[in-house]
């Protein structure tokens, strides 16, 4: 404690005196500009250099000043500026998911004028199962909205699934990729018929299967078209599915089965519509009985031919 204030004591003498000489040598500067002769030379070799160099100490520690609130301004302009990039950031990010959305709603409204015979409701998607694919799925309108079970679904360009299960403002779909998943449908350009089966391991490759198209003389290619069937009991007749990407015949030589790309994204699905028009079951059963009744007849038919070609040979043969 001592020896502290033994030093405090001889700091304060030390800037006493240098402050001291400081003062005479400012007297002594004035005086000497006054007077000539050796008094004079002395003052120019003492005092002149030492004004200088305090005048250049002096300028330095004032461009030192100057530039320390020089850097000050820099930095509160710099955080200024850093605040009004993030703000452009953020708005550019909203104008961002707002194009997308109004892109998706346009998208939604073409799709909505493909269909504009069947009644429809917009719901929004708020859930789904674990996984990277909206396999099954959960939309914000229920039974309030008329929403019911077995109505169709639609997004992208096409159908999407079936509602399986309602609430009073909620509602579960089931896509047509899940692997529970059966869809009676044909191609359009030949009516050929054919099961559009889910496959969750195939959708990976953003594909879909079909089997079961007869083999005939049409011509089934890829680039088809696949739409619901007629005789689907609770798809509406005609929503597209996708496009055959793959066909080939089965081991059998009696039917074909393939792939086909759907036209909806089952990644990313965030709108969709719900057509609250349901199929008519009993022209559905209608259809269904009338198709068999005709692959019946041609059976028989077929059967029939033989059967003569036969008799006719062994009459020939007698």
């Amino acid at each position: 404690m001592k020896k502290k204030n033994q030093k405090s004591r001889s700091n304060k003498y030390w800037l006493l005196g240098t402050s001291l000489v400081c003062v005479l040598l400012m007297i002594f500067s004035v005086f000497a500009e006054k007077v000539e002769g050796p008094f004079r030379g002395v003052a120019d070799i003492t005092v002149i250099p030492m004004q200088k160099g305090i005048s250049q100490i002096g300028t330095w520690i004032g461009d030192v000043s100057e530039n320390f609130e020089t850097l000050k301004q820099l930095k509160k302009e710099n955080k200024k500026l850093q605040k009004q990039v993030d703000q452009l950031t953020t708005e550019n990010s909203n104008l961002q998911e707002e194009k997308y959305e109004l892109d998706r709603l346009q998208d939604l409204y073409k799709l909505d004028q493909t269909y504009a015979e069947y009644p429809k409701v917009g719901a929004r998607v708020i859930g789904k199962d674990s996984g990277n694919w909206f396999s099954t799925f959960t939309i914000d309108k229920g039974s309030n909205d008329g929403i019911k079970v077995d109505q169709n679904v639609l997004a992208g360009s096409g159908l999407v699934g079936i509602v399986t299960q309602t609430g009073p403002t909620w509602a579960t779909v089931r896509a047509i990729i899940d692997d529970s998943s059966n869809v009676s449908g044909m191609a359009l350009s030949t009516s050929d018929k054919c099961i559009v089966r889910g496959d969750l391991s195939l959708i990976g490759e953003g594909k879909i299967r079909f089997e079961q198209m007869e083999n005939n003389d049409h011509d089934v290619e890829v680039g088809e078209q696949i739409v619901t069937s007629h005789i689907s009991d609770k798809y509406l007749q005609g929503l597209l599915i996708g496009y055959v990407s793959e066909i080939g015949m089965d081991s059998n030589n009696l039917t074909k089965s393939g792939s086909i790309t759907p036209v909806v994204d089952f990644r990313h699905l965030h709108e969709v519509l719900v057509i609250t028009q349901l199929k008519n079951t009993d022209e559905a059963q209608k259809d269904i009985q009338s198709q068999a009744q005709s692959e019946t007849e041609m059976i028989l038919e077929t059967e029939t031919g033989k059967q003569t070609e036969s008799s006719k040979q062994a009459g020939g043969e007698q």
